[in-house]
């Protein structure tokens, strides 16, 4: 069979978002160049990005249009769901337009978008990136963490097929693997969720997901597992610096 053509380059960098994209890239098969974003220097800031993302934030993606045009997409949902209705002919990692699977891959995609994502990244700042440890603010979102993985896990239950809609792995798996195997990095273990467990492994198992996954660098949550509060604490001093940084920066605008 013949490769895809397209004109993708994709914008990102590695975390659990930015991993979305080049995981479904992956998956589908489709040429795309890759352009690494440095957060820890702003880059995602700077004027010809925002030309891409005004919300200046990874991921982004261009495309050449079906009129011959360029097109920008921005939000890693959004992106998401582009690269399957325009390329995934095959279904692939969805379900054909209009179908009860399709409006539930959605349902799913966007439970990642408005809650899993924003609470697990909040409790990833509380727990890693804050400059003094606020306890309220670490149980909140630790435990909103937790009862959305004990959503998925009797979503999971529930599966025939170990996938979260249907027979297949779709884009709802993708979008929700980067942020579920960092969970360790926002205090939050699997070892209470088997189901979970299972899934992370049978994602990454998965050849295009496993490839993706280390785009634009080596991914390495899932080491995380296997690291001391003490190592996972030492890891955050490297990044707290340029966080704050860039919390300071945004406030100025």
């Amino acid at each position: 069979m013949a490769e895809t053509k397209s004109d993708i380059h994709l914008y990102t960098a590695q975390t659990p978002n930015g991993i979305k994209i080049s995981m479904l890239l992956e998956e589908l098969g489709l040429p795309y160049k890759v352009t690494a974003i440095e957060l820890d220097k702003n880059t995602q800031k700077e004027p010809w990005f925002l030309e891409i993302n005004p919300n200046g934030r990874i991921p982004a993606l261009t495309d050449t249009f079906t009129d011959g045009s360029p097109i920008r997409l921005f939000e890693s949902g959004s992106i998401m769901q582009y690269l399957v209705d325009r390329y995934d002919t095959e279904h692939k990692v969805s379900y054909p337009r209009g179908t009860r699977e399709y409006w539930e891959v959605n349902s799913w995609l966007m439970w990642q978008m408005g809650g899993l994502g924003p609470m697990q990244g909040q409790a990833n700042h509380f727990t890693r990136y804050a400059p003094e440890k606020i306890q309220y603010g670490i149980n909140r979102y630790q435990n909103e963490t937790r009862r959305l993985y004990r959503v998925m896990e009797a979503q999971l239950s529930k599966s025939t097929s170990g996938y979260l809609v249907g027979d297949r792995c779709t884009i709802a798996d993708i979008a929700c693997w980067g942020w579920v195997a960092a969970s360790y990095w926002a205090g939050v273990s699997l070892d209470e969720f088997p189901k979970l467990k299972e899934w992370v492994d049978k994602i990454v198992s998965r050849p295009g997901c496993e490839k993706g996954r280390h785009v634009p660098k080596p991914h390495t949550a899932l080491e995380n597992r296997h690291k001391s509060e003490e190592e996972l604490e030492e890891q955050a001093k490297k990044s707290r610096a340029w966080v704050q940084q860039g919390m300071a920066a945004d406030a100025k605008k």
